[in-house]
């Protein structure tokens, strides 16, 4: 079973819905045991960092969510639970993340010359093969919605790329962890490709 987190942010009814179209039987759940006994488990996310911290400590949601990780099953963070896994972000001042993966959530240059935040379709890169990417080519589009985005201490961890005004890491990989920047659920045909493997691996 994928288990969804569910810390009163994000779009976790279109993340449960993609998953449900490539097969997986997928819930939705703040409960502490059903995480807990997840085969899968996905930590989707959509607005602030220090909102989204202080509900999964509010909700008692860190601890199950750290142990499952910890314990070896798949993950899958999306946007702000790729941001999540991280030492701390800078967005509104420095707050401290679940430190599952070394580095810095940072906010793109207001002096790009370019909109912020970053949305739309972007090409991504892989810096490293993955059987997240398994059958998807090197290149393809996904959909981004962002102010913030990753800066991994270790380049090993980077699993993909895309640029806008900067190159930036847009998916990590880190033994069975694997978040992404853009959203899947989102992605069409690619993106489902992306959620099946994850629920084959």
């Amino acid at each position: 079973m994928v288990v969804i987190v569910d810390y009163g942010m994000g779009n976790l009814r279109s993340v449960q819905k993609a998953l449900e179209r490539v097969g997986a039987q997928a819930v939705v759940t703040r409960d502490q045991k059903v995480i807990r006994g997840a085969d899968r488990l996905v930590l989707p996310g959509v607005g602030a960092f220090a909102e989204c911290m202080s509900n999964l400590s509010e909700y008692g949601l860190v601890e199950p969510v750290v142990e499952v990780i910890r314990s070896g099953r798949p993950f899958l963070g999306i946007c702000l639970g790729l941001q999540l896994l991280f030492d701390e972000s800078e967005e509104f001042g420095i707050h401290e993340g679940l430190k599952l993966v070394p580095g810095k959530v940072r906010g793109f240059e207001k002096n790009m010359g370019l909109k912020i935040p970053h949305m739309g379709w972007n090409r991504v890169f892989f810096a490293k093969e993955s059987p997240f990417f398994r059958g998807i080519d090197d290149g393809s589009f996904f959909y981004f919605v962002h102010s913030y985005y990753v800066d991994p201490a270790d380049r090993s961890d980077i699993a993909a790329e895309t640029e806008y005004g900067i190159r930036f890491t847009c998916a990590v990989q880190r033994d069975n962890i694997f978040a992404t920047q853009f959203h899947p659920e989102k992605s069409q045909e690619i993106g489902l490709k992306l959620l099946k493997n994850f629920t084959s691996v």
